[in-house]
């Protein structure tokens, strides 16, 4: 018997990081949307950002990745379902991509090895036209 999970609650809270997500530029960490909130006079605890985050990610609202850092980074996305991300290492700016030819790819390679229900995660770091020339944030 398959478990069902009940929905999460929308608090004030999940709301405010919600809000704050949709307003960022590229990908955030917890910690600088926590304090982007307390900024802007909330007393939102930063334990609670980390939940509703990760609320939202579960949900399909939101994606993460690992920077190459290894930080934990949170995006409010305008595409529905599996795409991957173009990410500038300087200013953040974050392109959205569908990738056919990574699906592709990855389907042929799982099959090639005898496996099946390939998921993955690609994502590609650089640097962006702006930063390039010196112009991005």
């Amino acid at each position: 018997m398959t478990e069902v999970t009940p929905p999460r609650r929308n608090t004030w809270q999940r709301e405010a990081v919600r809000a704050a997500l949709a307003q960022a530029r590229g990908f955030v960490s917890a910690q600088q949307l926590h304090q982007e909130l307390r900024e802007a006079g909330s007393t939102i605890g930063l334990a609670t950002v980390y939940r509703a985050l990760a609320g939202l990610a579960d949900a399909g609202e939101a994606d993460s990745l690992q920077s190459p850092e290894g930080e934990n980074l949170f995006r409010s996305c305008a595409m529905e379902g599996h795409h991957h991300h173009l990410i500038c290492r300087r200013c953040g700016d974050t392109r959205e991509l569908a990738a056919s030819v990574v699906e592709e790819w990855s389907s042929r390679v799982g099959a090639k090895h005898g496996f099946s229900d390939i998921e993955h995660v690609v994502d590609l770091f650089g640097v962006c036209a702006d930063c390039q020339r010196g112009t991005g944030s």
